[in-house]
């Protein structure tokens, strides 16, 4: 979601195609910090000056793209992997959603992040609405793109596990860039690591598949500045779980792009960044968002 399984993952230095509207997606340097925890390490990516934006990737994995580059041109953007994906470890008694939300908070804590601006996408926005549901005190804004979570029966959510890879990629893009170029050797360590994220996606969102029944009913607990941000040609989480979001989170406000499907970032991400900085810049953080000595205490 958002990312797009092996043939398309945002995996490394190589991870490039074209899409409509965003010009070449390429990943960025960006600074790899490992983040030691009482349980295991998370990766993560870093760059950027300016408020602290801890960004929470969507089930197709982590990585650094033009959409992360354009935020962090204006934000200190932290971008780590979840548990089980990517160069993060599994952290095996993180086994659920609700696990995902403290271990989160390990996180900001570790990197002495007090109320630091938000942003999931997809799954990822899932993690996120359910951090703030739970310690709202703890956020200071909320961007939700296309996010996950919610269970309505009368908008179901595509089943990832169930489709090949070109009928993903076909749900993922209202238009579809065209495949990289296969290498004549098949590259194990990309098979494995995609393979990998994918077990991580089954042991989060198998069952219940992608939602937590009890949590619309929790959105308002959510007290942060939010935006929920839908592409309007969603074929995967289709953009009644965007509204109904909106609806149940205070004050919240909608935006819809048009002519974009769910892969957002990655199809446009030129408009999404443009809409998430927009946003960020009118609830500043002030002071207290981040301690004074950086990551784990030692400056930058």
């Amino acid at each position: 979601m958002a990312g797009v399984g092996p043939i398309y993952q945002n995996q490394g230095a190589g991870a490039q195609f074209g899409a409509k509207g965003g010009g070449c997606l390429t990943t960025h340097a960006a600074a790899e910090v490992h983040l030691d925890l009482a349980d295991g390490r998370v990766r993560l990516l870093r760059a950027g000056e300016g408020e602290p934006l801890l960004f929470l990737h969507a089930a197709g994995g982590g990585g650094w793209l033009d959409y992360h580059q354009l935020l962090a041109g204006s934000f200190d953007v932290i971008a780590p992997d979840h548990p089980g994906f990517g160069g993060s470890d599994d952290f095996a008694d993180v086994e659920a959603i609700d696990d995902l939300v403290f271990h989160y908070l390990d996180v900001m804590d570790a990197l002495r992040l007090d109320r630091p601006h938000v942003v999931g996408a997809s799954f990822g926005g899932w993690i996120a609405a359910e951090l703030a549901v739970a310690a709202p005190h703890r956020i200071g804004s909320l961007v939700l793109l296309s996010p996950a979570g919610l269970r309505l029966p009368d908008h179901p959510v595509a089943d990832i596990f169930l489709m090949p890879p070109d009928q993903l990629v076909a749900t993922l893009f209202q238009h579809p860039p065209p495949a990289p170029a296969q290498p004549l050797t098949p590259d194990i360590d990309a098979i494995l690591a995609a393979y990998r994220d994918q077990t991580a996606v089954a042991r989060f969102c198998w069952s219940p598949y992608l939602c937590d029944p009890k949590l619309e009913r929790r959105l308002h607990r959510i007290t942060a500045p939010t935006l929920v941000v839908a592409p309007s040609q969603d074929r995967l989480i289709p953009v009644a779980h965007a509204r109904r979001y909106a609806e149940r989170i205070p004050a919240a406000r909608l935006t819809e792009i048009d002519d974009c499907g769910h892969a957002m970032y990655l199809e446009r991400p030129a408009e999404f960044a443009d809409v998430t900085l927009a946003f960020l810049s009118e609830h500043s953080l002030g002071e207290h968002s981040i301690g004074q000595h950086g990551l784990n205490g030692v400056g930058r």
